[in-house]
């Protein structure tokens, strides 16, 4: 099968110096990284609630469901980085966002003020009469926070697109500073905090970044042309193949976190296996998340010059697993791990221990993200679900395999998990970026790592 034509293909190939490619990831990468703060500010906000625990937990609870129902918004950022190379183009994407707002608001409300809340937080999240007060109070606020996220996301896809991802770490830091401010409010005013008060934090801080993401936006936009020749993005239907595939693929790895945590369960020590396992595990995803936009680096200069593409990806994601490396091995980890779980002893130690496994994930990660770029570049975003389920397939496998023949190993069994699975996400995109490439000659050698 042909490849599509890619409307930024240059006619004759220009070089592309690291220095460009990093003024353009490296904001990218400071954006990801600062989200974690966010999620900072609202847990030291809530942990100076009355009742702490209810409060954290109500919120946790419902941050739980919105995730998984924001999921949609997020890959339009993805898809319209990919796709809006012209206004037309951006405006199939925009009627693409209003259709899945319209199916994201009526799914919250219907949670939100139907019997079918009460349904699901008290049978799948086992909330009491109490709690589930407090949840709903907090969801109904949530459920907002979509309409800016998907803004946000939808003209972070033209940002992205025109090289000017500064702007992506300017509406992060501004988003922080009003988070923070509207904390202060709720820890010094007179109206308290409850689990409503981390929404609205959270809802603030995603307006601000939206209304940035929209001005930014729309100022190079007016600069786009209407309509390109070589752009076959017309109408939203032209948008749903590449997107669709990519909203599934979210859907397929929900499994793998309630499977990890289902199976650590099994373990010898269950609580010292679940505990650790989280602190590994957050500690990992702050070093990688720098590392997940790999992808837009393959799609904004591949094209152009995939040599130097391919060189920065060789010297540079070697970096995050060198950095959990030395965290993991060398004395500088136990002051690090310990600031983190705030305490030392038996979890310290096996914190460290499943960190050591975590080196492997986080050595494959921007490998992972790599291949979905080259996915995305090519118009074959159905090949990630593919992917997607050879990792929850080697995932699942690990963990019965893991289980049965040492328990004894604890969270460890949850990373080697988690690092499998990524070993076969990426199989996976190999296999089928080389048939890809078989069945297209003319395109052969461009795709090839």
């Amino acid at each position: 099968m042909p490849s599509e034509p890619d409307e930024r293909t240059a006619d004759s190939r220009e070089r592309v110096p690291l220095k460009r490619i990093l003024a353009f990831f490296v904001p990218l990468g400071l954006s990801a990284s600062l989200v974690s703060l966010s999620h900072v500010i609202i847990n030291g906000t809530l942990a100076r609630s009355d009742a702490p625990e209810a409060v954290i937990a109500a919120y946790t609870i419902a941050m739980s469901i919105f995730i998984i129902t924001e999921r949609p918004a997020v890959f339009l950022r993805q898809t319209c980085s990919a796709l809006a190379a012209d206004r037309t183009a951006f405006r199939a994407v925009g009627r693409v966002t209003a259709l899945i707002l319209l199916f994201t608001l009526a799914f919250g409300l219907v949670v939100s003020y139907t019997p079918a809340g009460r349904i699901l937080f008290t049978n799948l999240f086992n909330a009491d009469e109490t709690l589930l007060g407090r949840v709903l109070d907090s969801y109904r606020i949530l459920i907002f926070v979509t309409i800016f996220s998907a803004v946000r996301c939808l003209y972070h896809g033209i940002i992205i697109r025109n090289m000017q991802t500064k702007w992506l770490t300017i509406g992060m830091l501004v988003r922080l500073c009003v988070m923070y401010l509207i904390s202060l409010f709720f820890m010094l005013g007179p109206y308290g905090i409850d689990g409503q008060a981390g929404a609205v934090i959270f809802l603030s801080g995603m307006l601000v970044e939206a209304v940035v993401s929209y001005f930014e936006g729309r100022r190079i936009l007016r600069g786009m042309p209407e309509k390109l020749a070589q752009s076959t993005v017309r109408k939203a239907k032209d948008v749903l193949p590449f997107y669709r595939p990519l909203v599934v693929t979210s859907f397929i790895s929900v499994v793998i976190g309630p499977a990890i945590n289902a199976m650590l369960g099994k373990t010898a020590d269950i609580e010292l296996a679940i505990a650790s396992y989280a602190v590994a595990l957050s500690i990992t995803n702050i070093v990688v998340s720098f590392y997940t936009y790999v992808h837009q680096i393959v799609l904004n200069f591949y094209r152009t010059d995939p040599a130097a593409v391919r060189s920065f990806t060789l010297l540079f994601n070697l970096l995050p697993a060198a950095a959990i490396a030395v965290i993991a091995y060398t004395p500088v980890g136990p002051p690090v791990v310990g600031g983190v779980i705030g305490s030392e002893g038996a979890l310290l130690d096996e914190s460290l221990r499943v960190l050591r496994v975590f080196v492997l994930f986080a050595a494959l990660f921007p490998w992972v993200d790599y291949g979905n770029g080259l996915v995305m570049l090519n118009k074959r975003t159905r090949y990630m679900a593919f992917s997607q389920l050879g990792n929850v397939g080697m995932t699942l496998l690990a963990l019965v395999v893991a289980v049965a023949a040492a328990p004894s190993w604890n969270g460890l069994v949850g990373a080697l998990a988690q690092s499998s699975g990524l070993v076969g996400e990426l199989l996976v995109l190999i296999v089928l970026l080389r048939r890809f490439e078989k069945r297209s000659p003319q395109i052969a050698g461009q795709i090839s790592p």
